[in-house]
């Protein structure tokens, strides 16, 4: 874990404490686990003094649960004491596998069921915490971030619900604009992106990529993401490119107006490895006519990031196109739940996010400047230099 010499130096806030709701459990567990890892193998003497009480436990999982009424309603029931705690609240919002009964018939819970039950332990907690903290990887309401004529502005609201709840920080993961945060400025809020978790999932599986200007590009479908990739094709030293979505704007089709086309900007991609970033797939529809527009370019291979990984229609569009060879890998983040039938698709590959979000936890437990984690350049540089110098000696 980087920085590690600061957090020997440093004290914790309070003593720790993870709450993972039922939507996150998973996840939950996975970064419990790192938590308690290092924390055992962090060597100082100053643990034993009293300000460290707590410090090294078996496991720093809240005890708490939500259940539901007949009628469909629910509460936040915590089963031990939080005060005084430094408490992360980690949920999956988007996570639709979760079931309920009402009237004899099993409903899934939405993205707003999962946002109530959010709320609810909040207001169990009751402000007996030392601090509070939410972590919601996938930014409830996000793609609602703005008001074109007569909407609302959910997201905008949602954080400032939070705020006026008592949470202190709220922790995200690729935002779809982290300008939303301006509707509270004066509370902390941290928008965090994949591209280390990206670049290492890449090269353990494919083990004969080039990166330099010459095999390799990266490509933002939409402007939205253009940043993303400029980014990421920097610490690369690639060139990046870009698609612009031109949409019809007369009509609406499952809240969105459709795509009629997709134009490139960009240099040549012919016989090169292609890279797209972008924050989601919902659907799957752009990204694969983007990954379709490229094959027709002649591009040689087409590698798919995406930090959110929603598959709102299924998979059958997606093992279609890897049949037609569209693309030829798919990698997304495990901040979200997926279908189980994901996971033994040949052309899939999971990013596994827990250590760092484990890490993220440790360092603002501690509030040590997060600028090396929010920035993994040189981590992402380090284990480049790595994987082309194993290049190198298997062309050899």
């Amino acid at each position: 874990m980087p920085n590690v010499r600061q957090l020997e130096a440093a004290l914790p806030v309070a003593p720790l404490k993870l709450l993972a709701l039922e939507s996150a459990q998973g996840l939950g567990a996975r970064v419990n686990e790192y938590l308690v890892g290092f924390r055992r193998n962090m060597r100082s003497a100053k643990h034993s003094d009293p300000a460290f009480q707590g410090y090294i436990a078996d496991s720093y999982l809240l005890d708490a649960l939500c259940p539901r009424f007949g009628s469909g309603e629910g509460k936040g029931i915590l089963k031990e004491s939080v005060h005084g705690k430094d408490l992360f609240i980690l949920v999956d919002i988007c996570n639709h596998s979760l079931t309920y009964s009402l009237g004899g018939h099993l409903n899934h819970k939405s993205p707003d069921d999962n946002y109530q039950d959010l709320k609810r332990m909040i207001s169990a907690v009751a402000g007996k915490a030392r601090r509070l903290n939410v972590i919601m990887p996938y930014l409830y309401e996000g793609r609602q971030h703005k008001r074109s004529n007569r909407e609302s502005l959910d997201c905008a609201y949602m954080l400032t619900e939070l705020a006026e709840m008592g949470v202190d920080n709220f922790l995200t993961f690729d935002a779809h604009d982290p300008r939303v945060q301006n509707a509270t400025p004066l509370n902390g809020f941290d928008n965090f992106t994949p591209p280390y978790q990206f670049m290492r999932a890449l090269l353990d599986t494919e083990s004969d990529l080039l990166i330099d200007q010459e095999h390799t590009i990266v490509i933002s479908p939409d402007e939205g993401a253009l940043d993303r990739a400029v980014y990421f094709a920097n610490v690369l030293g690639v060139n990046t490119g870009m698609f612009y979505k031109r949409r019809d704007y007369s009509v609406i089709v499952n809240g969105k107006n459709p795509i009629v086309a997709h134009e490139f900007l960009g240099d040549s991609i012919d016989g090169k490895d292609v890279i797209i970033i972008d924050d989601m797939i919902s659907s799957g529809e752009s990204i694969l006519d983007t990954a379709k527009q490229l094959k027709l370019m002649n591009a040689k291979r087409v590698f798919i990031c995406a930090t959110f990984g929603l598959f709102t229609n299924g998979l059958a569009a997606f093992d279609d196109a890897y049949e037609k060879c569209w693309f030829d890998r798919v990698i997304t983040t495990n901040l979200t739940w997926q279908p189980q039938q994901l996971y033994s698709r040949p052309y899939y590959t999971m990013a596994d996010m827990s250590k760092f979000l484990a890490s993220i936890i440790d360092f603002m437990n501690h509030d040590v400047s997060m600028s090396h984690v929010m920035t993994p350049t040189e981590k992402i540089n380090r284990i480049l230099t790595k994987y082309n110098n194993r290049e190198e000696y298997h062309l050899v």
